[in-house]
Order: C-alpha cells, then structure tokens, then sequence
C-alpha cells in the first residue's frame, strides 16, 4: 500500500468530544496513520494532539445552521493548498465544497451519513441544504460511502449512483474500569444506559417517559447533553431525579466502563445509518434495546431488542420484560457481542477506507 496525505473535513475534529462523527475520526485517523499515512484532521477547537494524527485547528460560527458549513468552508480552502493526495469529507450537509475540492482535482470521498433532511431540529431551510448535499455528493463526490446498506440503497434508488458501504467500527480495548460509577452513585450491572446528544430524533425525553411508568427500577443514566435546544434541555432537566440521572457528555474511560458495566443499553435513534454507541453496546456485551428503524434493524439483527415510540410506545413494555428476564438479558448479551465482533472491526473498516483512497487517489 503506498503511503497517502489524507485529510479528513467535516467535523468537530478530534479528540472525539461530541459524537458519531467525531469517534469515527479519531478511530479512523489513527489507525491510518500507525500504518503509515500521514493523516490531518480538520477541527473546531485547539486541544491535545492524537499521536501521530495532525490536528488542523480552524475557526467557525457557533450557530446552529452555520457553524458546520462554516468550518468546512474555511477546511476546503486550507485544503487547496496542502496538496492532499485524497479528503474524506463526513456529512452530506458538507458537500457544498466538493465541486470546490474536485476544480483543484483533489480526489475526494463523501460519507453522507443517514438521511439528515429527516431530522426533526431541521426546518425548512435546514431539510434543503441536506437536499441539496445528497446531490451535490452524487454529482461531484469520486465516491460517496454509506454506512449502512440502507443508506445506500436510498442513494442507488434516489440518484442512480452505486456508494461504497463502509460501517463504524466498535471495539474496547481490555482496561480495569475507572471510578465513573461510583461518582455517580450506581452499582455495576444494577442502571440502564441511554447515550446519545439531546435532540428531537433522538428521543431522550421519551425515554424518561417510558422509564417514569416502571416501578422499582433500576436507575436511569442519560448520557449526553444538548447543542441548542435550549427549550428540550429544560424540560429534560425536570425530570432529573435520584432515579433519573443526567451526567453530562462523558467520553474515554467513562463512557467505556458505563457501557461495559450497563443492566441494558437504550438506542432510540430515529434517523442515521450505523450508530457508533449502538455498535460500541453491542460489543461490550451489552444488552441493548433499538428503536425499530431498518437501520437500527441492519446493525442489530436477531441479537437486539427493538421498541417502537409512534404512534403507540411499547418501551415500557419492552423494558419491563427484559428486566424480569435474566435469561433473555444473556442471550442477547452474548448475541450483540458475537454480531459486533462479525461484522465490526475496527480493523475491516480501515482496510476498507484504505483501499478507496488508493482507487480514488490514483
């Protein structure tokens, strides 16, 4: 394999301090780079390099339509004179800069994420800058990755493009847990976990609602914090109790040992492809709940409770079984981890990264 100058735009950068996007940087780009790559990502905030990654730090407006766009315009810009042998470019709403990237004949790969324009927080202008990127990605992007098959069937059907399908990887590394859980008062194996940022699609309010019907269970821990919907972070913050936990965002060690240790992992994601912390529940040997999406069905498989919210709730009800039932709750546990070990690596899915941008490169 020869060695590539990789860039990697569109998002908060790294080290991973928000979301999805964000893991997957970090992930990617130091594997890339212990193999030889020499990789730069591009981001928001100054901080701590990431081994032998290279850390583009650039500014942008913290706003809630601007600040992506913003950054990434600023990133393509810097990118033009940097002579990069290929970008990866994360999220459709970015691919305003591809035919920028490909009039300086800068080969570039796209990977679009879910279907963005269906999130809940978008209004109308939001929906159609999304619009507008899914095609812009298939017009001008070398290639556009999916992470998940129905991603890219939408593509195939929508835009008569063929994508790449490219999943997140999930693995933990062996470590002692850290002191997380007893900063937060709980017991090893004895809360439920819900991690996710605190936005309309993602359902965290539902999921304190479902939770406040069961009688006598264990802890709730909602791990995550909101952007800019300041109006759906007051309402969550009154429902906290010594039963309904709310810690924050917690990355690292403590994200690591709050899931390894969790009685059941809630995913009530209701648009995206593959969920890094979904994957991430399923290879700790989590047992994990899913929102009955076909993409959440796509990762999960057999081993994977699902629940649905609309337009009856049958959380609760999901919940309530699976806390009377050690049994199922090990069936699953061993099915997650045996399916995340199967189907996502770390190390196939930087295999598969390197081989597009060795084809696109040259």
């Amino acid at each position: 394999m020869v060695s590539l100058k990789i860039a990697i735009a569109g998002t908060r950068g790294i080290p991973a301090r928000y979301g999805g996007f964000e893991t997957f940087a970090e992930e990617l780009s130091t594997r890339l780079a212990a193999r030889g790559h020499e990789v730069s990502v591009y981001c928001r905030d100054a901080g701590e390099t990431s081994g032998s990654v290279h850390r583009i730090v650039l500014p942008a407006l913290r706003h809630k339509y601007f600040e992506t766009v913003s950054h990434t315009l600023l990133s393509a810009l810097d990118a033009l004179r940097r002579d990069f042998d290929v970008v990866l470019l994360c999220n459709a709403a970015n691919a305003f800069v591809l035919p920028l990237l490909r009039a300086a004949r800068i080969p570039v790969a796209i990977n679009v994420d879910g279907i963005e324009r269906h999130r809940r927080k978008w209004n109308v202008a939001g929906k159609a800058v999304y619009a507008i990127g899914e095609s812009f990605s298939a017009l001008f992007a070398n290639r556009v990755v999916a992470d998940a098959d129905v991603i890219a069937d939408y593509y195939r059907q929508r835009y008569g493009i063929e994508p790449v399908m490219i999943p997140y990887g999930a693995e933990f590394p062996s470590e002692e847990d850290n002191d997380v859980l007893q900063r937060l008062g709980v017991e090893a194996g004895n809360y439920i976990l819900y991690v996710s940022r605190f936005e309309p699609e993602n359902n965290p309010l539902e999921v304190v609602e479902a939770y406040e019907k069961l009688h006598g269970a264990p802890k709730l821990i909602m791990l995550g914090a909101v952007s800019y919907d300041h109006a759906l972070a007051s309402r969550l913050q009154s429902r906290a109790s010594d039963s309904v936990l709310f810690p924050g965002a917690l990355y690292g060690r403590d994200y690591r040992t709050l899931q390894r240790n969790a009685l059941i992992y809630i995913q009530a994601t209701e648009v995206g492809g593959t969920h890094p912390a979904m994957i991430e529940a399923m290879a700790s040997g989590g047992c994990v709940l899913a929102h009955d999406t076909p993409e959440n069905r796509e990762v999960g498989g057999d081993a994977v409770g699902y629940f649905k919210l609309r337009p009856s709730q049958t959380l609760s009800g999901t919940l309530s079984e699976c806390l009377e039932s050690p049994a199922m709750r090990e069936r699953m546990r061993f099915a997650a981890r045996a399916r995340a070990g199967e189907r996502y690596g770390w190390t196939a899915v930087t295999d598969a990264y390197e081989r597009l941008f060795e084809a696109i490169a040259r």
